[in-house]
């Protein structure tokens, strides 16, 4: 055992962290977060009625996002942190990264996205069709779903340029579908965006990224009210690339990879509500429980990103070319990390985790599967807020030798949330923190798939990160894993 693993370090975090918020200065915006309290052990429902079926699942085979649904209030002022979390692209000196957050009120549909970029490129003064030959991004929305050819009369695009100053209606523009293609068509929309770092737009000098935010009302697409609890709709992104003053083609990176902008077929969907399980009415039958090294099982593991062995570099050259290829995989502790200042971005991380099923007892009813993941620290305790962590399941498969930040897979659907306290050192095997994952364990059990799953946040506030043990922490400590606990009952 190495002491010095063990040893909390904040002031050292401290001073990194310092060195990169004057490069964030202009990091977001200025909400209000909701000041989080909560349990180490958390809800899997967000504010609002959520609709409970045996499985509300989204069983089409398109990569979801579960808006949670925040009733009268505002979205982005009061919470931001609880959004759903997704994400695509990748990181270099080149291509781009977004972090997109999605949640809905009883008026309207809001996605924010928080874009990695090292050149930020804008118009001062673009007419509609120039929106997207510079930073910008697009939002696909389709009523009927995503399983159309083309955008009919119910499929919308909304297009948003980088702005830096001026008139936000001259960077934003609305379309429709007309059976075909787009047309444009005037509907009110409320959108933000602004750039991130040191050297402004247009300077040809490094920035960190920049963020954007659309707010869709429900009567801008002719609807009373917020979509039934359970309803989904087509959705989609694109994020439109500009480097330098000529315009050097750069391929745009798009939520889900594959999409076609006349397409609805190729996009995924936005579901209203949050994903439930509820178990049959079953005496339980037996529990099994799943670790790494326990009873045989191979649980494999890593953190990409700003993780602990990676954590908020300041180093230019190395955050665009080497932070988003490095590996992790034989670490034994991991951090969890995100924050609203994109400056910071260096310090983001996520984990991803695969568990096998193959020791439950095959064609039995699930009534219960918790995940148990052990806290020991985090970015810096003392002004720390807790943080909603989210479980998101994945359906592609990965390797743990050769895992990074930009070949992870993008998650499938988010699954499960739970408050995390912030904590100093609290001793072995550290604090168990549980998620409730049983929707996920029964679409990879039913389907005979091992449980792949990735964990994000979508925090506010900096020092929001947290440290866990990783299936790779030693022998002394082995209770310290992440482990699974599933009951199951007779069918």
């Amino acid at each position: 055992m190495n002491p010095i693993r063990r040893i909390y370090t904040p002031l050292l975090v401290t001073l990194v962290m310092f060195t990169l918020v004057f490069q964030g200065f202009l990091a977001g915006p200025a909400f209000t977060a909701r000041a989080a309290t909560g349990s180490t052990t958390g809800s899997t429902t967000a504010a609002g009625p959520i609709f409970l079926p045996l499985l509300r699942s989204n069983s089409h085979p398109a990569r979801t996002i579960n808006a949670p649904y925040f009733g009268t209030d505002d979205v982005l002022q009061v919470h931001f942190v609880e959004m759903a979390i997704a994400w695509f692209g990748r990181v270099d000196s080149t291509a781009n990264y977004t972090d997109i957050r999605v949640g809905y009120n009883n008026t309207g549909l809001t996605i924010y996205l928080n874009t990695f970029d090292r050149r930020i490129w804008w118009n001062e003064n673009p007419t509609p069709a120039e929106l997207t030959k510079y930073d910008s991004a697009t939002l696909y929305l389709d009523l009927d779903g995503n399983t159309g050819g083309v955008p009919t009369t119910h499929a919308y695009r909304f297009d948003l340029q980088l702005y830096w100053f001026g008139d936000k209606l001259d960077f934003q523009a609305g379309y429709r579908g007309d059976g075909s293609g787009w047309t444009p068509l005037a509907q009110p929309f409320t959108a933000g965006s602004s750039w991130v770092g040191l050297n402004a737009p247009n300077s040809n000098g490094d920035a960190r990224g920049w963020w954007s935010s659309f707010t869709i009302p429900f009567s801008s697409l002719g609807l009373s009210g917020a979509p039934a609890q359970g309803s989904a709709w087509g959705m989609g992104l694109a994020v439109h690339d500009r480097d330098d003053e000529s315009g050097m083609a750069i391929p745009d990176q798009t939520w889900p990879e594959g999409l076609a902008s006349t397409r609805p077929s190729t996009w995924g969907r936005v579901a209203f509500g949050l994903p439930s399980y509820t178990p049959p009415n079953k005496a339980p039958a037996g529990t099994v429980t799943i670790r790494n090294k326990l009873n045989g099982a191979v649980v494999t593991d890593a953190a990409v990103g700003g993780t602990i062995g990676n954590l908020c570099s300041g180093d230019p050259n190395f955050i665009w070319n080497g932070w988003g290829n490095a590996n992790f995989s034989s670490a034994n502790g991991f951090n969890l990390q995100n924050q609203s200042a994109l400056g910071d971005w260096p310090c983001f991380a996520k984990y991803f985790l695969t568990l096998p099923l193959d020791s439950l007892p095959r064609g039995k009813a699930i009534l219960s599967a918790k995940l148990t993941l052990h806290e020991w620290g985090g970015s810096d305790p003392t002004q720390a807020q807790p943080s909603l962590i989210q479980v998101l399941s994945l359906s592609d498969d990965w390797n743990e030798s050769t895992l990074t930040w930009n070949n992870a897979p993008l998650a499938m659907e988010n699954v499960g949330r739970a408050w995390v306290d912030p904590t100093g050192w609290p001793g072995w095997p550290g604090i168990p923190c549980v998620w409730d994952v049983t929707y996920a364990v029964v679409k990879a059990y039913n389907g005979g798939q091992p449980l792949r799953l990735g964990m994000y946040s979508a925090d506010f506030d900096m020092h929001s990160g947290k440290y866990f043990y990783t299936s790779d922490e030693e022998d002394l400590n082995a209770v310290g894993r992440p482990t699974l606990e599933v009951t199951w009952a007779e069918p």
